[in-house]
């Protein structure tokens, strides 16, 4: 599917990539990863022909359709629909075609464009363009509405919806779960699985590639390095690469120091002075192999504010909204020191009104979201918070530095600059002003800010936007010492799942304890998309109450009779019998793909072993190699069978949904 070929490529006069070759097949769905500015973006770049290689090729089979989703949209007058429709070329050029055979009258051109049309399923396109909205995330109303109108997270999800719009053979997505809530990225990842073409995608979330990547592409010292398997297979197999380099190049190391010695002791005896040449010119051409460094360039910690209150924020009979728009009702909460929350909840339900409403009023007078109740705070609480939009608040002029400096006058120099060095600011970049700094950086600023304060109540609303695996997993680990009480809402399941102890769910009007975890939280979902493929009802205030449930039940069969209730439930139940089985074996078949993916990685592992290509080696490379050729090929055939039966669950489970 894509060839590169002794490939070189340079950005501003940094290297980038240094005569790699790399194959990816049709089908696979790759994950490109590696440390910021090492090059991912610009190998997007070089595959959409914007950039032009210092030497060797990229091969793409003729006619390959590409998609790729752009990281910026100007704000137009055109409806989010038709953005989205814009994404397929070929049917905006019927459309324009079938217009002017129109305009002219020529129904033989008439005919044969509606024809055209027909192949194309023209007849489904808004269908399908408001299926992918309201997969990221959108409301049913919003389809009409001007992109104008959407702020700058959700025009992201009008360009990644335009790019799955567009017929592909090969789609590129750059960091496409930015800006995403958990429910978008769960409804991405499934879209993903089922996508027929090859897909490249940058992500710095190790569940979303988990879940989607079949294979791993690691910028790594100016090449690319190819693994099988997801982010978590990554991770073993480098870890094991990473312990032989380290191996090989300390052997390597003690070989050096024996021969400098050689050469140190007998570089003056004239006997010896020629045996000593050959040493210092052997010592030149020895390739030496890099240390493994993989040490994190970001080590921090939120510290703990001096005193503590117990509670330390509690609200009663809460209510929060907009003006007269009541959002959530009934709040009754408690934070204790040490409480550790997760909210959970579908877009649009009011996670974030939420979070407004736990910060309470702002510092210059803005109004909070609780428009009723009570919000009791403890005598010392202090609260962090971090949202997107607070980055914003930041001052562009001034620089890390001047951001600490501005709270504490009286810290030392040394003492700000060491903090910020946990955040990876060092020398001139810690003074210089982040007016040019990348979402990124400006992100670690912010979380930096907040720490600096020491908080005892962590609010954080989707602090991972913008930031690297490092990064994030500094994050992750900083947020797993910290003594205080934290409240986050995140599409980072790898941070939820590891920072937090109990989850709140948000959803029809209130906020309540959810008793499962997070694999219950996405069939939760799965289930509520299938109870909503029709526009979605709110229920009656008694029915969230848990009274007159059965009240719910007769309001959503109105205009049926008993008996055809009955005929209904009987076929539902039938059908949901017929499914079982191929549910069973769907999950024993992914189960199986697991098992092979795994062994797949190990014999990568010990095909990676230099020593194995020794004369003395070959019956057991010649083993591995066939075990390895077994394996591909078994996992190619349940793969392909569980294609088979994904496709007739899908359908089972729609018409289940009719």
């Amino acid at each position: 599917m894509l060839t590169i070929t002794d490939l070189s490529l340079q950005r501003g006069g940094v290297w980038l990539l240094d005569s790699v070759t790399l194959t990816v097949q049709t089908g696979q769905r790759v994950a490109i990863v590696g440390a910021n500015g090492a090059g991912k973006s610009s190998l997007f770049q070089l595959l959409l022909g914007q950039l032009a290689p210092e030497q060797g090729s990229v091969s793409l089979p003729g006619g390959c359709r590409i998609a790729h989703m752009a990281q910026e949209v100007e704000a137009t007058g055109r409806s989010a629909r038709d953005f989205v429709l814009d994404g397929d070329p070929d049917l905006r050029r019927l459309e324009q075609e079938l217009q002017k055979a129109e305009s002219r009258g020529d129904d033989n051109a008439v005919a044969h464009i509606h024809g055209e049309l027909d192949v194309h399923e023209a007849w489904s396109a808004p269908r399908r363009a408001e299926s992918l909205l309201r997969g990221l995330g959108f409301q049913d109303s919003d389809a009409d509405r001007p992109v104008s109108a959407f702020s700058g997270g959700w025009r992201i999800r009008l360009n990644l919806a335009q790019a799955l719009m567009r017929p592909s053979d090969l789609l590129l997505l750059d960091e496409p779960t930015n800006h995403l809530d958990l429910d978008a990225c769960l409804w991405l990842e499934n879209w993903l699985r089922r996508y027929g073409g090859t897909l490249l995608f940058i992500s710095h979330d190790r569940d979303f590639m988990d879940r989607v990547a079949t294979h791993v592409v690691h910028f790594d010292n100016r090449k690319l390095e190819l693994y099988t398997g997801n982010y978590s297979a990554f991770e073993g197999q480098r870890s094991e690469r990473l312990a032989q380099q380290q191996a090989g190049f300390e052997r390597q190391q003690a070989r050096i120091a024996e021969i400098q010695r050689f050469i140190d002791r007998f570089k003056a005896k004239a006997t010896k002075a020629r045996q000593a040449q050959s040493r210092v010119k052997a010592l030149e051409r020895m390739e030496k192999i890099a240390p493994a460094h993989i040490d994190s360039p970001f080590s921090f910690e939120f510290p703990m504010a001096d005193k503590v209150s117990s509670p330390l924020l509690s609200i009663r009979h809460g209510r929060a909204g907009h003006g007269d728009t009541v959002i959530l009702d009934n709040i009754n909460l408690t934070l204790l020191p040490g409480s550790r929350v997760g909210l959970l909840g579908p877009n649009g339900a009011g996670k974030s009104t939420l979070m407004d409403a736990l910060l309470g009023p702002g510092e210059h007078g803005e109004a909070s979201t609780l428009i009723a109740g009570e919000r009791t705070c403890g005598e010392n609480l202090a609260i962090g918070y971090f949202a997107q939009h607070q980055l914003e608040s930041l001052d562009l002029d001034a620089s890390p530095f001047l951001h600490l400096q501005r709270l504490a006058p009286r810290a030392s120099e040394q003492s700000i600059r060491n903090f910020l060095g946990g955040f990876d600011f060092h020398g001139d970049e810690a003074l210089s002003a982040i007016r040019s700094f990348s979402g990124g950086e400006k992100a670690r600023v912010a979380l930096a800010v907040i720490a600096w304060q020491k908080p005892n109540l962590l609010l954080l609303d989707e602090p991972t936007n913008h930031l690297d695996l490092e990064m994030r997993q500094a994050l992750t680990m900083a947020l797993q010492n910290f003594e205080g009480a934290i409240v986050v809402v995140s599409h980072d399941r790898h941070l939820l799942r590891n920072t937090v102890d109990e989850f709140w769910l948000v959803n029809d009007g209130g906020v309540t304890e959810y008793q499962g975890d997070l694999e219950d939280y996405e069939r939760w979902l799965a289930d509520r998309r299938k109870d909503d493929t029709e526009a979605p009802r709110r229920q009656p205030t008694g029915a969230r109450n848990g009274v007159n449930t059965a009240a719910l039940e007769s309001e959503a069969a109105v205009g049926e009779s008993a008996e055809d209730r009955k005929a209904r439930k009987r076929a539902e139940a039938a059908l949901r019998q017929k499914l079982s089985p191929y549910r069973k074996k769907q999950a024993t078949l992914e189960k199986q793909m697991e098992s092979l993916h795994e062994t797949l990685s190990g014999l990568e592992a010990e095909l990676a072993d230099p020593g194995l290509y020794n004369d003395e080696s070959k019956n057991r490379l010649k083993e591995l190699l066939g075990r390895q050729s077994e394996a591909k090929a078994r996992l190619e055939d349940a793969e392909a069978e569980w294609l088979d039966v994904s496709e007739t669950v899908e359908a089972m489970e729609a018409e289940l949904a009719d």
